[in-house]
């Protein structure tokens, strides 16, 4: 895996990505014109599309992944930040896809420590009605699992309940029922996937939108893209296309078969951020049944508490989904009913949105019966499309969809060694939202020698830079979004340090005039989105 180099005192301006030893745009860029065919084209920079890079180029595959926009802009910096069985998929008796679930958890835990940890639920109960029916169902859970379990469930009484939740709500309460799933950061999970993909010798690219597929004698043969930073276009060759765009998925294949019947059916799911002194305690509270047939989630998260979620179903596929009427109130509404000192909007901090790509053929189904698992399509062109699925399973889906892809294309078939494959970082010491990608003394070094770029955040001049030269950054969004995840946290204090941002990536990446104030004018707008009316617009 590529690492930082000893480039300096600092990582200040005028080093390029290539001599600190990071990743250089224009090296790739050379790489995806220069190579006369490649054995597989990813579509799509999400987390199933980087999973498919891995895979594939851990096998030996020459292997090329194109995103119209960032690395987990879409769906994969949206999701409730856990990897998880699902518990609400064994309410609905869909053992196997937990079973799965449960494995894969097991070896992100292993594969990524830096990224993925153990976190302990607590199911509230109200009598001994619930607490057996919730004992029971999570100790189904805990035998999933198997030998890959965190640990057993525990029946807790009113005291120990009290105890673990200090913020409930007490009147009713019997007791509780405990147990293990994981949390983790996703985008910092595909921005590690994206490193361990180009270390493996892989080519992958944001800001590369794939704009048609090149078909010959009826054979999807290639793609046609566009590089969006200097509007150069490309006619890329390939053995395989793999459609991993994930709720954009039917868009692509209908630029190969216009009138092919959709196979999914959108749906919404919105989370909100507050701060901690709502929900105190290291344990995440679980609300098993919700007037809406989903689960309630409410966890620390980065010294934050996040609190989802819904599932709203959708016709439109907004890059930048908002919440819809009614579904911050219903997230409110439903807390306040088990807290103590509940949220208001004033206190929303930041909320944000995310389409899940769900399999619906027959788009008969309301979305929240709709199954998490996923679904591999191969066109009579030989389009390779993975569609659904889940954060959770996103390594199994890509070793199905690569050996689909194999055989598809006759490539030698070779072994998956994603199961104990380390993602990049998985080494690093500290907490998940500095740069992992520094050697541990330079790290030291640079925490030593910068400043918080503003008093609203910790983010240093440093940890800008890095992610323009080790993780691929190209915006003010991308910074404050993804690879630091401050405008999830605190939509506030990202705007305060937004200009300080800027002006480090416009002196990196040596952008003209204007060039900064672009960036904070479109950031301004999109900020607006995370922001809940009666919240505050400036940081407190």
């Amino acid at each position: 895996m590529a690492q930082g180099g000893r480039a300096g005192k600092r990582l200040g301006g005028g080093v390029s990505p290539a001599a600190a030893g990071g990743i250089d745009r224009a090296r790739l860029i050379a790489r995806m014109r220069e190579r006369p065919c490649w054995d597989i084209v990813i579509v799509g920079g999400g987390a199933t599309g980087l999973g498919c890079a891995v895979d594939a180029a851990a096998r030996g595959h020459s292997v090329l992944l194109l995103e119209a926009h960032d690395f987990a802009k879409g769906t994969s910096s949206r999701a409730t930040k856990l990897i998880h069985g699902g518990v609400r998929y064994l309410a609905q008796g869909n053992l196997p896809l937990v079973r799965e679930a449960l494995l894969e958890r097991s070896r992100l835990l292993a594969n990524a420590p830096h990224l993925v940890h153990p976190l302990r639920f607590v199911v509230p109960t109200h009598g001994w009605v619930d607490k057996a029916r919730f004992s029971i169902g999570l100790t189904l859970y805990d035998l999933l699992a198997g030998r890959h379990g965190i640990g057993p469930c525990k029946v807790l009484d009113r005291s120990q309940t009290l105890q673990a939740l200090p913020s409930i709500r007490s009147d009713g309460l019997s007791g509780g029922i405990a147990y293990w799933d994981a949390q983790f950061d996703d985008a910092r999970l595909a921005i590690s996937l994206m490193r361990t993909g180009i270390g493996l010798g892989g080519v992958l690219l944001n800001y590369v939108p794939v704009e048609r597929l090149i078909v010959a004698d009826g054979r999807v043969v290639g793609v046609g893209a566009r590089d969006a930073e200097t509007d150069e276009s490309f006619d890329i060759a390939a053995r395989v296309v793999i459609n991993a765009t994930g709720v954009w998925a039917d868009a692509l294949r209908r630029s190969e078969r216009p009138a092919v019947r959709p196979l999914l059916r959108p749906s919404q799911g919105v989370h909100l951020v507050v701060d901690r002194r709502f929900m105190s305690g290291k344990d995440a509270l679980l609300v098993p049944e919700t007037s809406d047939g989903r689960v309630l989630f409410v966890i620390p998260w980065q010294d934050k508490v996040l609190i989802g979620t819904t599932d709203t179903g959708r016709d439109d596929l907004p890059l930048e989904p908002v919440p819809l009427a009614g579904e911050v109130d219903f997230i409110l509404e439903t807390a306040a009913r088990y807290v103590v000192n509940p949220p208001t909007r004033a206190d929303v901090r930041s909320v944000f949105a995310g389409l899940r790509p769900l399999i619906d053929p027959h788009h008969d189904a309301a979305t929240g019966k709709l199954s998490r698992e996923h679904f591999i399509e191969v066109s009579p062109g030989g389009l390779v499309t993975i569609a659904g699925g889940k954060w959770t399973t996103y390594r199994r889906m890509a070793e199905d969809t690569v050996d689909r892809a194999e055989a598809q294309a006759k490539l030698p078939r070779m072994a998956c060694m994603t199961a104990a494959l380390r993602l990049h970082g998985a080494s690093a010491s500290g907490p998940a939202s500095m740069p992992a990608g520094l050697v541990a003394d330079e790290l030291e070094r640079e925490r030593g020698g910068d400043h918080a770029l503003s008093g609203a955040c910790s983010i240093t001049d440093a940890q800008v830079r890095h992610a323009l030269r080790f993780e691929q950054a190209r915006t003010v969004e991308d910074v404050l979004a993804r690879r630091d995840r401050l405008l999830f946290l605190d939509v506030a204090a990202a705007l305060e340090v937004a200009p300080a941002v800027a002006a480090i990536l416009a002196e990196e990446l040596g952008r003209p005039d204007g060039w900064v104030e672009a960036q904070l004018k479109s950031f301004r707008a999109l900020a607006a989105g995370y922001q809940v009316s009666g919240a505050p617009v400036a940081h407190r």
